[in-house]
């Protein structure tokens, strides 16, 4: 009889990790793309599956089980990036190893738009094609396919390999945004104001507003992460860069800044959704926009009534059968079939499109806006999966469109903390934790004792040198990171966790527009300075020692903290995990023979 071959702990974790795979009806990462389109179901009516069959080089990111009732898939819309090599992410890893970490001049996080949108790049956004109401769906699509190819050639043949950034190669997720931009009158472009010029395109503001010949309103969302004179000074360097551009501020969180460093989120007052900042000034600016055109005062009453409830237990809107929302799906065809030359505010009908990158919060400002939750959130990008519009009164039409990153030349670590990838899936996540410190003041807010502390000089971490990998090892030790088998600091989790702290903003790194540096006296003491300040909901003086004072967190608010941030790191995670992990986690004792199925005495 031949002799076993031996079988490890990590063979049988992927055997049960493939298995969970199949029975849920995903490819897995050992199938092909074609075999994955077959497992859809031979029933569903299918796209053209262009943007999984195009190329190998492409990673396809924030995979979601299928859909049962197969109404739609979810991986649809799901992010698609270049791949990286094998060589460059080892290369930046032992970078991030041995690299000392220097704090970078207030002047360096000045950035102008067009370093990162260089004209002379051609650094444009694809186009959908002509055609006609003669035309055949299937032949609409092939059109829209070698249209998008021959972008991507023409963009690729323009810019060496390795100088663009992370952009979106799912063709759907295109189809997605031409469909928004036809059927809107007016487009919500969302940024996150800690940095605006990453996320606005000059070649989306030119084709709204050039060749659509519509509106565009930029919504600087999150300004209740942001100092208010740098709001201040990116409203105004974007509106003048922009002069057909309606700029206006929002937040969802007015006055709720994080009590701790480690709070899993902000909670809520009584109000909920009801004392979000902005959807006044977007009102007003819709009004300026339609000048007469669409009655609007439905619209306008109902923030009045939401500004009134305020003072009232829960949300009115979730009791109150008048307040419900109707909400519309539209089917592939219909949205094929949108003529980009129909009528402005058909049927006396205000239609906004939400367009914007993944993680600036589009669903949230939607939420905002209705007055309650109609659109689930996460701050994993690419979590809306499909298009849906949602009537706000009679009068005004919101769309929801799914994240869309636009090509540019953008550090890509500065992407990543930008929140378009999701940390989960990151590669390497060291070369970014070294972007984040060296742009923050790391050690005073974490707090971190360096991996090479002796003890007999108590102050010697804050003048050590500190690489990425020592300040990832110092937050695994200090929030108890271990890996499951020699239980040595897991350092890939805590930089995951510390990136997860950057997008969330308890580590803010916020970058200024150009000239701010010499210009900061003037924006502190700016007439409009006390409008911002009215919006996020808070004082300026009184906030700032609020957080000194919650830097400085005791040992059993840590404690308490750290079973917070493992339902976080348990939900980035997610399946991967097995049960022996799992039961671990929960303390249970488990025999590892019975769990693989072996006999522990052969």
């Amino acid at each position: 009889m031949p002799r076993k071959k031996p079988f490890s702990n990590k063979q049988k974790k992927k055997q049960l990790q493939v298995k969970r795979e199949k029975k849920r009806g995903e490819p897995g990462s050992s199938h092909s793309s074609r075999n994955a389109s077959v497992e859809r179901g031979p029933g569903r009516d299918r796209q053209s599956d262009t943007s999984d069959s195009e190329t190998t080089d492409i990673r396809r990111i924030n995979h979601q089980p299928g859909a049962r009732d197969g109404r739609y898939d979810p991986n649809r819309f799901r992010l698609h990036f270049e791949k990286e090599s094998k060589e460059e992410v080892e290369k930046r890893k032992k970078i991030a190893m041995k690299k000392i970490l220097k704090p970078v001049a207030e002047k360096e996080l000045e950035m102008d738009i067009y370093q990162i949108f260089p004209e002379e790049k051609g650094l444009d956004i694809p186009r959908r094609p002509s055609w006609h109401y003669e035309m055949r769906r299937e032949e609409l699509l092939r059109k829209e396919e070698k249209s998008f190819l021959e972008y991507l050639d023409t963009l690729h043949s323009k810019n060496p390999p390795g100088s663009l950034s992370h952009f979106e190669h799912n063709l759907e997720t295109w189809r997605q945004l031409w469909r928004v931009l036809e059927m809107s009158d007016v487009i919500l472009l969302i940024v996150d104001i800690r940095h605006p010029v990453l996320q606005l395109s000059p070649a989306v503001y030119h084709y709204i507003t050039g060749e659509l010949k519509k509106h565009i309103i930029l919504v600087l969302n999150k300004v209740d992460l942001c100092p208010a004179p740098l709001v201040l000074a990116w409203k105004h360097y974007l509106t003048k860069l922009f002069p057909h551009l309606h700029c206006v501020c929002f937040t969802s969180h007015p006055g709720q800044p994080y009590s701790t460093l480690l709070q899993k989120k902000r909670v809520r007052k009584k109000a909920g959704w009801n004392q979000v900042g902005g959807p006044f000034q977007i009102m007003r600016a819709c009004q300026e926009i339609t000048a007469g055109r669409v009655d609007l005062n439905s619209w306008e009453k109902k923030i009045q009534r939401d500004a009134v409830a305020v003072g009232t237990e829960g949300d009115r809107a979730d009791d109150d059968g008048s307040e419900s929302v109707l909400m519309e799906h539209h089917t592939d065809v219909a949205m094929e079939m949108n003529s980009p030359t129909q009528e402005l505010y058909k049927d006396g009908v205000l239609t906004l499109g939400c367009i914007g990158f993944p993680n600036v919060g589009k669903s949230s400002v939607l939420n905002s806006l209705v007055g309650r939750k109609v659109v689930s959130v996460s701050r994993t990008p690419g979590h809306t999966k499909y298009f849906q519009t949602y009537y706000l009164t009679p009068t005004v039409k919101l769309c929801d469109c799914p994240g869309l990153v636009f090509p540019s030349q953008v550090d890509k670590q500065l992407q990543i903390l930008a929140g378009i990838y999701p940390v989960s899936q990151l590669q390497e996540p060291y070369s970014s934790v070294g972007y984040l410190c060296e742009r923050t003041d790391f050690l005073s807010v974490l707090k971190l004792k360096h991996p090479d502390h002796c003890p007999e000089t108590p102050r010697e971490g804050a003048t050590q040198d500190w690489t990425a990998w020592d300040v990832c090892e110092a937050w695994a030790d200090k929030r108890g990171y271990k890996t499951a088998m020699a239980a040595r600091n897991d350092v890939y989790r805590a930089a995951n966790s510390l990136l997860r702290l950057a997008i969330d903003g308890r580590l803010c790194l916020c970058l200024r527009p150009p000239g701010y540096s010499q210009s900061k006296d003037e924006w502190e003491s700016h007439p409009g300075l006390s409008e911002i300040i009215a919006l996020q909901g808070r004082k300026d003086d009184e906030d700032r020692g609020d957080r000194e004072d919650d830097d400085g967190e005791s040992s059993s608010e840590l404690e308490e903290d750290n079973d917070r941030d493992a339902d976080d790191d348990e939900d980035a995670y997610g399946d991967d995990e097995d049960d022996t992990v799992k039961a671990c986690k929960k303390g249970l004792t488990l025999n590892m023979f019975s769990v693989l199925r072996q006999n522990e005495c052969e």
